[in-house]
Formats: C-alpha cells, structure tokens, sequence
C-alpha cells in the first residue's frame, strides 16, 4: 500500500520517515485508521482519507496496492455543539498552563488541571464535550476520546494562533476568570475597597469578580499587554473566518 501524506502532518512521523509518499507494509485486516497510528500520525489530526481516489473511513480496509492520501483536518475545524453553546469548550493538559490562561482571557471556556492523568482527561472531555488539546500524541490516540487536538509550537504566542486558526471559535474577551475559568460579574468599588491596595483603589475604579472563586480583576498595569493579546486572537480569527466564506 502507497500512503500520500500531507506536508501538515509529516511532524508526526519520524524524521527517517518523513517523506509525503511511502510504501508500507500492511498484514491484509489492519484499518486504515491503525495503519496511520501506527506511523505516529493521531487520528484526530487526520481529515480526508481517499483511497484511490475514493473517500473511505478510517475503519476501511484498502486493498493491497491501493494509494492512499491522508489529509489534514480542515480549518476552520467544525466542532459539534451543545444546545445554547456558541463556542466550543476546551480542556487542556498539564503541560498547557500558560496557554489555558490566555484563552481564559479572550472568553473560552477552558478547563484545565494540572494534576489529572491521561484516563481523568479522557473522562472529563467526554463527559462535558470539551475538546482535549494536548502535546502527547499517545493521548489523542486514545480510541475512548471524543474529540482532541494536537498542540503545535512550544511558544504561547503561536499556540494560541494555532488554535484560533484550527476552530476560529467566538470570542468573548475580559469575561473569564483567568485562574479558575469562572465567569467574571461586574463589582462595585465600594464593595470590594477593603480587598484591595490603597494604590489600585486611588487608580481603577472598574472591576469584576469570579462568581467561582471570587477573585478581583481590575485593567491593571499590565493592562496594554492582555490588550495586545485580545486584539491579535481578534484579528486571528477574523482572518481564518475569512478564508472560509461558508463559515
């Protein structure tokens, strides 16, 4: 069987077996979807799959000297919603902490953990139909989960781009508690003077309150920094949106 693999998932595969088209063995009974998982590539990072030109399932089984091509998910990447949910809901692992925290900010409902193993995510993902991102590839080649996605960049600047190009999801900046993902009510000042420093209560006067874990946000001093990132995720989706006029 000859694989055409598309250049957007070559990273996945070895760097000796990097190649776009290759020969692979195949026993006869093996799914295409294994075949795949087998060379590194996870399933959930896989879109079209034709087999001689026809499109087939990962469950199919090719013949023996069909060519097969393995495409990327295509983006923006549609993902099913529940009833009133106009966004996707994420979850994320351990290692995405900084990323957790700047979709937080721009209003995605993002859960994370950093002290849940691989069965726990797999869990809660499904549970609450939340989109599993992660680096580990062995985790979204878990055959129990719904739906995930790969990660790319070590950076939180091109991650966050990343995921905002794979889903240009909606987005609803400053309304999420960036440390527990609570959703952020207005305060008043005169309630929450107490709590504060005499320098922040001299110099803001607009405030908001997590309704989860109660804690005070105010447009601090680093302020044109989260701005800065709010804008970019805007300007990022709006493009993605564009590149996609059925959207």
């Amino acid at each position: 069987m000859t694989l055409e693999i598309a250049p957007e998932l070559l990273m996945f595969l070895p760097a000796a077996r990097r190649r776009e088209r290759q020969r692979v063995a195949w026993d006869g009974t093996s799914s295409l979807g294994h075949v795949i998982e087998s060379l590194g590539v996870p399933l959930p990072e896989v879109g079209t799959l034709t087999a001689d030109g026809a499109p087939v399932e990962p469950a199919h089984r090719p013949a023996s000297g069909a060519v097969v091509r393995v495409g990327p998910v295509a983006r923006p990447q549609e993902v099913p919603l529940e009833p009133g949910q106009t966004a996707p809901r994420f979850l994320l692992d351990v290692h995405l902490g900084t990323l957790a925290r700047r979709m937080r900010l721009i209003g995605l409902d993002t859960a994370y953990h950093n002290d849940m193993d691989d069965p726990e995510l797999v869990v809660q993902a499904n549970e609450e139909r939340r989109v599993l991102l992660t680096q580990d590839r062995g985790l979204l080649m878990r055959r129990a989960l719904w739906l995930g996605a790969y990660v790319r960049s070590s950076r939180p600047d091109d991650q966050l781009r990343d995921l905002l190009e794979r889903f240009a999801p909606d987005l609803a900046p400053w309304t999420r508690c960036t440390a527990c993902n609570g959703v952020l009510v207005p305060v008043d000042k005169a309630e929450i003077e107490r709590e504060l420093a005499e320098g922040t209560r001299r110099s803001y006067d607009a405030y908001g309150r997590c309704a989860d874990c109660g804690r005070v946000y105010w447009r601090g001093a680093h302020g044109d920094h989260l701005r800065e990132i709010v804008e970019v995720a805007r300007e990022t989706v709006a493009r993605a949106r564009a590149a996609t006029p059925s959207r």
